[in-house]
């Protein structure tokens, strides 16, 4: 068993019997995100944030987060991320990116806007031109012309990708593809967000974003937190599994981002931009 779920005695209900039985439920922990800054000689610790994660690639969760958020902008930004012990034995779910002592990071400065799930209300074109402020630029290369039979062909190559998702179905997953239809990395969380923040962390850290050479695959719908993060982290094509929510396809019409919906067998819709 990996540390992405857990089994669990249930009763189950089939065919006119109940009987007792073993499943499988994803993993779901807090994870409280933290950054040392500061110059050499004097160094702090604040704490940023806390999300519900599924355990596993935390590293690349954290530094996807501050990227995504605009707080570090390069991979040399970071100096380090590593989980900090709080009880000899136990598995830690504190996790500390030291940022480079040259980063400008002022926590006196720094409001919260980290855009949450639909469900807590962020909405608005104040939304729209404050995540637009902070975007970064693209590399200027520009995605050649894709077939739609290579669209298609991308659900099909993640889902078999997504071991934890077959044994739980409950999981999302972020899979970043080439322009050849090569899968390059795939992140499952019980979080979209998050699963998102761990692909773009470990693009960060491989030194390949901007990501305006890729195309990002979302296995469920497309909500205004992701295309936020997938425009920071410059990524210029979008297909989604799911619907798109309105200001998903407001957002993507702002940010120059085509986005594909319900990308499903043989079939898509574009809600903005063109192949």
């Amino acid at each position: 068993m990996n540390n992405k779920q857990q089994h669990i005695r249930i009763q189950r209900f089939e065919n006119s019997t109940l009987d007792d039985n073993d499943d499988a439920v994803s993993v779901e922990e807090p994870l409280e995100i933290q950054v040392e800054f500061g110059p050499a000689a004097d160094r702090k610790v604040q704490s940023l944030s806390i999300t519900m994660r599924t355990p596993g690639n935390d590293d690349e969760l954290a530094i996807g987060f501050l990227f995504t958020e605009g707080i570090i902008h390069k991979k040399k930004d970071v100096l380090s991320a590593k989980h900090v012990q709080t009880l000899p034995g136990m598995s830690s779910n504190y996790i500390q990116v030291s940022l480079n002592p040259e980063l400008n990071f002022n926590p006196a400065q720094l409001q919260r806007n980290f855009y949450t799930t639909s469900s807590c209300g962020v909405c608005g074109k104040s939304s729209l031109d404050s995540v637009k402020t902070q975007m970064p630029g693209k590399s200027g290369k520009m995605l050649p012309t894709l077939s739609p039979e290579l669209i298609i062909s991308f659900p099909k190559i993640l889902r078999e990708q997504q071991e934890t998702f077959e044994t739980t179905g409950g999981l999302h997953a972020s899979g970043l593809f080439d322009t050849a239809g090569n899968l390059l990395y795939l992140r499952e969380d019980v979080g979209r967000h998050n699963a998102l923040d761990k692909l773009i962390g470990r693009a960060l850290m491989d030194g390949k974003t901007p990501l305006d050479e890729y195309i990002l695959l979302l296995s469920g719908r497309a909500s205004f937190e992701l295309m936020q993060k997938a425009g920071m982290a410059g990524i210029s094509l979008i297909c989604a599994v799911g619907a798109p929510s309105s200001l998903a396809v407001e957002c993507a019409k702002e940010f120059g981002i085509t986005l594909i919906g319900f990308l499903r067998e043989n079939r898509f819709n574009i809600y903005s931009g063109s192949l």
